[in-house]
């Protein structure tokens, strides 16, 4: 049985590449992984290929999205 408290059993990771909002190209993911293991609310930071531009997002699921 999982520890319902280890956030690396619950499969929250960010995407590997996204796409860069500016030019298009390929970001890739430049964060390693916490020793924890990724939670919500966690920085994810990534770096354009083509047009080196640096976006910092936040992962899901944190109280920064909760509406109450």
């Amino acid at each position: 049985m999982s520890d319902p408290f280890d956030q690396r059993s619950t499969g929250l990771e960010p995407e590997a590449e996204i796409d860069c909002i500016d030019c298009g190209g390929p970001c890739r993911l430049t964060s390693h992984p916490p020793e924890a293991g990724w939670q919500p609310g966690d920085l994810a930071t990534y770096r354009c290929r083509d047009c080196h531009d640096r976006w910092d997002l936040l992962l899901p699921g944190g109280d920064e999205l909760d509406p109450s």
